[in-house]
């Protein structure tokens, strides 16, 4: 069997530069390698219920938007299955079985489970005890690495790129997978996790300085923000704060615009926007010595950004007048990949012996074990 890739998003919002380094740059670098058999590229949305029953109309208006997102950043359809995850309820199925083989103790000591939790403000106290209903955690919520199980394992994914905050869910899909086939034989696939290769992109910071650009922190710089918006972000970026004037020695480390130009930029653009300086290596030892403005670093950010956004922007402006294609593209996407995914539960089913229609062998063997019974009595 191939190589295969399954990896997503949840439709809560426009993808912004974070999810671009984290993930969705190499998504379109491993597409065009030619490396994979398949690449499945999924909208969570219905994970994205889990903690939105609330406001469903949210996840709906974003899905077209993280498709727009998806596409403007290089994503081929021709190349890549893009679907919308609630369009295949086979996923559900699978998530349903897997249930069973997860104590609800290994699920309260995953950390993904745990950050995640604590950042959408639910109940901390939620994950000591069996009390999450009664502290506001809803149960889909609570059990989504199982969910996450389900769509990787569905599409027999070799490979899940992601970011390093995800490794415990990898981690959780493979002991699912290795308890299944340990319970009823050979059936599943055991994922690994591609990181991204530059350690800047593990995890982006926002542009506070916080230590993860997160949608519900205001601190993103969106793949579809327009360049006096990104001018506007990074202006305002978080930077040394003891860098108070330019002859004053500054601080790389920690610093949010150095840590976006190592996630960013190229040797060319010095050559291109700061010809004085042969290499990053060189601005950030300048920096650190004194006599380097904090607003001509920053020029220099905005610079590289934008040029690494236009592309990015007029494939947007291309896919926004084609909305009706963007969906005609999900709804083909979303057929293929439950066509896919239903070949996993048939195996699926087969293993666990719930396959009870399909079985002739086993209809066979019962009629005639009755009929003996019916002939003898």
């Amino acid at each position: 069997m191939g190589k295969i890739i399954l990896t997503g998003d949840r439709p809560t919002g426009r993808l912004h530069l974070g999810h671009y380094v984290g993930s969705l740059r190499r998504r379109v670098e491993l597409q065009n390698s030619g490396e994979f058999e398949k690449i499945f590229i999924m909208i969570a949305d219905a994970q994205a219920l889990t903690d939105n029953a609330d406001n469903p109309e949210k996840v709906r208006q974003n899905v077209v938007e993280v498709a727009l997102d998806y596409l403007s950043a290089g994503l081929d359809p021709a190349k890549s299955t893009l679907f919308i995850q609630s369009q295949v309820p086979e996923l559900c199925e699978l998530a349903f079985y897997y249930m069973n083989l997860v104590t609800v103790q290994r699920l309260q000591r995953n950390p993904t489970v745990k950050s995640e939790i604590q950042m959408r403000g639910f109940a901390e106290s939620a994950v000591e005890g069996d009390t999450a209903q009664r502290q506001g955690i809803p149960v889909g919520f609570f059990t989504y690495p199982i969910s996450q199980a389900s769509d990787i394992t569905a599409f027999r994914a070799t490979t899940v790129p992601a970011g390093e905050d995800q490794e415990p869910m990898i981690e959780q899909t493979r002991e699912i997978v290795h308890k299944f086939n340990s319970v009823y034989g050979p059936t599943l696939v055991e994922p690994e996790i591609l990181l991204p290769d530059n350690a800047a992109c593990l995890r982006l910071p926002g542009t506070d300085g916080k230590a993860k650009m997160s949608k519900s922190l205001g601190n993103c710089i969106y793949l579809s923000d327009t360049a006096d918006e990104v001018k506007k972000k990074v202006m305002g970026m978080y930077t040394d704060p003891d860098h108070l004037r330019v002859e004053d020695p500054g601080k790389v480390e920690g610093n949010t615009v150095f840590t976006y130009l190592d996630a960013f930029c190229r040797p060319e653009h010095f050559e291109k926007y700061l010809p004085e300086y042969p290499s990053l290596d060189a601005l950030k030892e300048h920096y650190r010595r004194g006599g380097l403005g904090d607003v001509k670093v920053k020029k220099l950010l905005i610079a590289v950004l934008n040029e690494t956004l236009d592309p990015i922007r007029e494939r947007r402006r291309y896919y926004e007048s084609r909305i009706e294609e963007v969906y005609a593209m999900l709804e083909e996407g979303s057929a293929h990949a439950r066509a896919a995914a239903a070949v996993t539960l048939d195996d699926v089913r087969n293993a666990m012996k719930i396959n009870y229609f399909g079985d002739k062998e086993l209809i066979a063997s019962q009629a005639k074990a009755y009929a003996e019974k019916i002939h003898n009595s």
